[in-house]
C-alpha cells in the first residue's frame, strides 16, 4: 500500500506551524499507524532530518497517550479505536492522510503532534481519588456493592483519559472525562464520604480550563472506549446536590 502523509510540524509552543508532507511507499497493510510514523521518521533520521514527535506508550489501546487527528478525526474513523490500534488496511491505497494534534486550547501544542493535556491532571487533583483513612484492608464481602454499581462505576472507569472528546467537541469540553472520573468513584461506598465536595471541586476545576456541554454527543462518538454521556447527567445531577449539601455542611460549622 502507498500513501501520502500530511503531518502538522511545529517547532515549539510560540513557533509558526505548517504542514509538511511525506511519502510513504509500500506499506504493509498490517501495520499501525504508529508504526507508520516510525517508519517515516527512522527515515528522516536517516537522511539527518528531525523526525516527527508524537505521544505513545503501550501501543495496545490503554494508555491514552496516542492523542492524534487523523483525517480531522480524534484517533481516526474507526469507532471505539486508538491511534496506536489502528491499521493501515483500514484505509485505501493511496489514500492522503492529514495528521495534526488534537486542537483545544486546553491542550496547547508542545511540538508537532504532541500537546499538553495536564489540565486533566488538574481536574484529578481537585478530587480523583479516595483519601479517607481505612486502616487495614477489609474482607472481599465485607463491603457490598450492588451489582449495577458495580458494573457502571466499571464502565466508568475504562476511559483512558486520551483527550479525544475535549478534541472532538465544538465547545472543546471535558465534560465526559470528568464525569467518568467522578462516577467510578461516586457510585461505589468506597467513594461516598467525599462525593459531594468531590463533585464540586473537580467539576469547577474543570471548568477553568475547558468549554460547556451542549450536548453535541461528538465526544461519545470519538472515544475509543466508548463512555456514555450518561454519565454527563449522572455529573451534572451530583453536582446540583453537591451545592445544596456542601452550602448546608458549610452553615453547619
Amino acid at each position: 500500500m502507498n500513501f501520502t502523509l500530511r503531518v502538522w510540524r511545529q517547532e515549539g509552543a510560540d513557533a509558526k506551524g505548517r504542514f509538511e508532507t511525506y511519502d510513504a511507499p509500500n506499506v504493509s497493510e498490517d501495520m499501525s499507524f504508529l508504526e507508520l510514523l516510525d517508519v517515516i521518521n527512522e527515515r528522516l533520521i536517516a537522511d539527518g532530518k528531525v523526525p516527527i514527535e508524537f505521544d505513545h506508550d503501550c501501543r495496545e489501546g490503554i494508555c491514552g497517550m496516542c492523542s492524534l487527528m487523523i483525517n480531522g478525526r480524534a484517533h481516526g474513523h474507526e469507532k471505539a479505536t486508538t491511534t496506536c490500534q489502528l491499521h493501515m488496511r483500514k484505509f485505501s491505497d493511496g489514500d492522503t492522510i492529514t495528521v495534526e494534534p488534537f486542537r483545544a486550547k486546553a491542550f496547547p501544542v508542545v511540538r508537532d503532534l504532541v500537546v499538553d493535556r495536564s489540565s486533566f491532571d488538574r481536574i484529578i487533583e481537585a478530587g480523583g481519588y479516595i483519601s479517607v483513612n481505612t486502616g487495614a484492608a477489609g474482607d472481599a464481602n465485607l463491603t457490598p456493592v450492588p451489582k449495577d454499581a458495580a458494573e457502571t462505576a466499571f464502565d466508568a472507569a475504562a476511559c483512558i483519559g486520551c483527550g479525544a472528546c475535549v478534541a472532538a467537541c465544538p465547545n472543546s469540553a471535558a465534560q465526559l472525562f470528568t464525569s467518568a472520573k467522578l462516577a467510578h468513584l461516586n457510585l461505589v461506598p468506597q467513594g461516598q464520604p467525599q462525593r459531594w465536595e468531590r463533585t464540586e471541586s473537580m467539576v469547577e476545576t474543570m471548568e477553568q480550563y475547558f468549554g460547556s456541554c451542549t450536548n453535541h454527543g461528538e465526544c461519545t462518538e470519538a472515544c475509543p472506549k466508548e463512555i456514555s454521556l450518561d454519565f454527563i447527567a449522572f455529573m451534572n445531577r451530583d453536582y446540583v446536590k453537591a451545592k445544596i449539601k456542601n452550602r448546608k455542611l458549610a452553615g453547619q460549622h
